[in-house]
């Protein structure tokens, strides 16, 4: 683990490298490094989720796990009247992150170094997005859905996307057992990606 995305330093030496995409309609220009997840572009599930996600223009929003930030930025592009926070444990992706607002001209954001939700406890938002961190183990996943739905408003939402071979079924069973059945939705599959949404009564 001490090499992985998921870890607070990546000890791998800094190789960034920028690369353009369009996303929602959007185009972006992103620097990723080595590190980070996803180095090479924006993954397939992250995209898959992109192309669900709701966000209302005024929305407060946490992109949990942001990584260099295509998920969270979109969301700021989606949500001009609103704010999004983007955390994650890897300070590079943070770091990254921040750099990648700033290259696009997206000023509706904040960031913080946070191992799951911690650096927001306190704070509550309208959309939860995560892409979770499958390598670091499902307690680790399955931990940041019971962070999440503290952290949500009443009538507020999570989104997660995750393969069908790396624990939907066991995601969307601890979904229903934190948000109850009637709650969860399977709002999208895609390539043997699974994308849910979670609203909190």
């Amino acid at each position: 683990m001490n090499d992985h995305y998921y870890s607070p330093r990546p000890a791998a030496a800094s190789d960034r490298r920028t690369f353009e995409t369009e996303l929602r309609g959007y185009p972006l220009k992103l620097t990723s490094d080595a590190g980070v997840f996803s180095r090479e572009g924006v993954d397939y599930g992250s995209k898959a989720l992109i192309r669900k996600m709701e966000i209302p223009p005024g929305a407060r929003v946490l992109d949990v796990g942001c990584g260099y930030g295509p998920i969270g930025l979109t969301a700021a592009r989606l949500a001009p009247s609103g704010h999004v926070v983007m955390v994650d444990i890897n300070e590079r992706a943070v770091e990254l992150a921040r750099l990648n607002a700033e290259a696009n001209g997206i000023r509706n954001v904040s960031f913080a170094q946070s191992d799951k939700l911690a650096a927001v406890r306190g704070q509550t938002f309208d959309v939860i997005l995560a892409n979770p961190p499958i390598r670091a183990g499902k307690a680790v996943v399955h931990e940041i859905f019971e962070q999440a739905i503290d952290h949500l408003n009443p009538g507020g939402s999570l989104w997660i996307v995750i393969q069908n071979k790396q624990g939907a079924p066991s995601a969307r069973a601890k979904l229903e057992e934190l948000f109850g059945e009637e709650q969860v939705e399977e709002v999208g599959k895609d390539k043997g990606y699974r994308i849910y949404c979670a609203r909190k009564v």
